[in-house]
């Protein structure tokens, strides 16, 4: 058994530049923990050495267009589109659970990232370039959250969501594994109560949640049976703003981050439904 902070250089080594321009995320130490019950060579091993392992490559153009001034105005502050992933080597053969612990310990590895309105983690829009109105934090290599789930399970997977938070949480199918296949997608209502929610929720599912007007606007990846925290409580790995407190009551910083699932954060509150993309056995539909 691998546990998470036996990983940890692995898996943050992409954030260590940002996390080195900014003295809050640089001194931040969550008191959370993944525990895997696959080796981390075998989980993402591809990811850290390896196929998938150049960020450069993760867009669906050069790295060397990437900041040609011609595509100012057509990307805009959102910068490239990301790669369709083909499926990693060996996924039919691997179980469920294999496929769901490797969502997350994909997603772990851009802890630190910052919240950013991009499709890549790793675009970095030069000075002169557009910045969204409602980017609140400083410009720099980061997602946002629905684009932070779609590009952990293109990664991870080839399974390539849209980026658009609304649309995902209305998605029937998802394109993948890989390019020209679908895969059926299957929704799955509230728990009744809070503590159903761990009854209910397998790790690496997609759990929607509403804003104050009742319309989706983020969504999250729960983390399930491997999560760990000193209180006990349920984690979920996503990228948001700032405004949440770990079990220490330290201030969690904006970006992606495992977070506390408890009756008082909106992540329960206001909770829309769940999209469930990694069925019980992975055999990609024919379109």
């Amino acid at each position: 058994m691998k546990k998470y902070t036996a990983l940890l250089c692995l898996l943050l080594a992409p954030a260590v530049f940002l996390a080195a321009k900014d003295p809050d995320r640089e001194s931040y130490r969550s008191p959370y923990s993944v525990k895997f019950s696959f080796d981390e060579k075998d989980l993402i091993g591809d990811l850290m050495k390896g196929t998938r392992s150049n960020w450069k490559d993760y867009a669906s153009v050069p790295h060397a267009e990437w900041y040609n001034p011609n595509n100012r105005t057509r990307w805009g502050y959102w910068g490239p589109a990301a790669t369709h992933f083909n499926p990693p080597s060996g996924l039919a053969s691997k179980s469920p659970d294999w496929s769901r612990e490797r969502i997350i310990a994909t997603g772990l590895r851009y802890v630190g990232y910052s919240y950013q309105h991009h499709h890549v983690p790793d675009w970095e829009p030069p000075a002169d370039w557009p910045v969204s109105k409602d980017q609140t934090t400083p410009v720099g290599k980061g997602l946002d959250c629905s684009n932070y789930t779609a590009f952990v399970y293109n990664l991870a997977l080839g399974i390539k969501p849209t980026g658009d938070v609304r649309k995902q949480s209305e998605l029937t199918e998802v394109p993948g594994p890989g390019p020209n296949r679908t895969l059926p997608v299957r929704r799955i209502e509230l728990p009744k109560t809070y503590e159903d929610f761990e009854k209910t929720l397998l790790t690496g599912d997609l759990l929607f949640i509403n804003n104050s007007s009742g319309n989706i606007s983020h969504v999250v990846l729960w983390v399930g049976k491997i999560g760990r925290s000193p209180d006990g409580v349920p984690l979920i790995l996503d990228s948001t703003g700032t405004g949440s407190v770990d079990a220490n009551q330290t201030a969690i910083p904006d970006g992606i981050y495992l977070r506390p699932f408890t009756p008082r954060t909106w992540y329960f509150r206001q909770a829309s439904h769940i999209l469930r993309i990694i069925p019980d056995g992975v055999k990609p539909a024919s379109r």
